[in-house]
């Protein structure tokens, strides 16, 4: 079977050469076009690209390809990956659904809208549909998925689970978020080394307004969100890559702290469909008192697993534990791939493509 030519829009930022390192070898899918700001459109890639990736050559294989401008016309593929800024976002991914192409967007601009998925495979699969819906009342043939903010991936994947056996009526969440999540160069050395910042703009709306969203229902047209309480306390901390969040939560029926290990153990909801960036095992459950750490587990699976440790009793919730996954791999560009393959199982391609 032939790869299905892409777009990634914002190639040369780090979310987007996080695209391209996960697309350029993908079984599914085939990089056409690569797509810069205006000060960058028709460079090659290697002249107006500065690589940060660390994984594989130095743009891998692409420094000669033209940079095109961001527009379907110019660079207009089936499926597309975002890696815009908000703003940009918000002009340019409906252009390109419009136009017909399926856009995966890592960016904020149409994460809470009512007809745009919401989406973490493992999480909230059904949403999807929605789809089919965004493109009634939108008159698209394309349409527009999105993936959420890091933080909250890495929290509903730890959550889902639970929402699923149990049951969840109120959450609590602390993060300690590495300086990559603010994007390249991150935070600067001498506001972040020795210290911790306890604030970081948008992020703790974000966390609460989302995760309902996430954990809600698919109601036909819409999604219900689900009904849960949602504090969230979010902190910069000196670390490069990987956010850790401390977690509360109060469940249905007063589980014990075993019977939320063994359910986040046994949870699998992907496994089978072979789905090319989906982890084998989605939630590695720590033993270990010490454990999770940044350094010893966040990059495993490719970074597209959460790891849990710490289940034990929360004398004001019931349950708490804590969560570490990948902020710039399952947190963004990897959620995104995922995201697409799902999609095509799903047979979501517009009809006329």
């Amino acid at each position: 079977m032939s790869r299905i030519p892409v777009t990634v829009l914002g190639a040369t930022g780090v979310v987007g050469q996080k695209f391209v390192r996960r697309l350029v070898d993908h079984p599914l899918f085939e990089i056409r076009h690569l797509t810069a700001s205006d000060r960058n459109v028709g460079k090659r890639y290697a002249e107006g690209c500065a690589w940060h990736v660390t994984e594989g050559e130095p743009y891998l294989g692409l420094g000669d390809r033209i940079l095109q401008p961001s527009t379907p016309d110019a660079a207009f593929s089936p499926v597309v990956f975002s890696a815009l800024d908000t703003a940009p976002a918000r002009e340019i991914e409906p252009l390109f659904a419009q136009a017909g192409a399926l856009v995966f967007s890592n960016a904020a601009a149409f994460r809470m809208d009512s007809d745009v998925p919401l989406l973490v495979p493992e999480v909230n699969a059904a949403h999807l549909d929605l789809v089919r819906f965004q493109r009634a009342n939108r008159g698209w043939s394309g349409g527009i998925v999105t993936n959420p903010n890091c933080t909250v991936t890495v929290l509903t994947m730890a959550l889902a689970p639970l929402q699923a056996a149990f049951g969840i009526e109120a959450i609590h969440m602390t993060s300690m978020q590495a300086v990559s999540g603010a994007g390249y160069p991150g935070v600067s050395s001498l506001d972040i080394l020795g210290s911790v910042i306890p604030f970081i703009r948008n992020e703790e709306a974000k966390v609460e307004e989302e995760a309902p969203k996430l954990l809600g229902t698919f109601a036909g047209a819409c999604i219900d969100p689900a009904r849960v309480g949602v504090s969230a306390h979010c902190n910069r901390v000196p670390v490069i890559e990987g956010h850790t969040e401390s977690v509360s939560v109060r469940l249905k029926g007063d589980p014990s702290p075993e019977a939320v290990a063994e359910v986040m153990r046994a949870w699998n909801p992907l496994a089978g469909l072979g789905l090319p960036s989906a982890p084998a095992v989605p939630i590695h459950v720590h033993d270990a008192e010490d454990r999770p750490q940044v350094r010893k587990d966040v990059g495993r699976d490719g970074g597209m697993s959460v790891h849990v440790g710490r289940i034990r009793r929360c004398a004001l919730f019931g349950i708490k534990f804590t969560v570490l996954g990948s902020n710039t791999e399952r947190g963004a560009a990897g959620c995104s791939v995922l995201n697409a393959e799902l999609a095509i199982m799903r047979d979501l391609l517009a009809r006329e493509i």
